[in-house]
């Protein structure tokens, strides 16, 4: 059963910090000698996700 999808909108620097955190939070777990499965899945994921460009409206403030 598929749970609930949740989207976030990444600048090209926020993508890399994710990416790499990632990354890091893996090369521990190697080292650990623990599984890296889930933290693959979520690797691969941000890095095949697709972009698309989209218009942000705040109405904060606005009645």
């Amino acid at each position: 059963m598929m749970g609930k999808k949740y989207y976030i909108a990444l600048d090209d620097f926020e993508r890399r910090v994710v990416v790499n955190c990632m990354n890091e939070m893996r090369n521990r777990l190697i080292t650990d000698g623990k599984y890296t499965d889930a933290v693959d899945d979520i690797l691969l994921k941000i890095i095949d996700a697709k972009t698309k460009k989209f218009k942000v409206i705040n109405n904060q403030g606005q009645p």
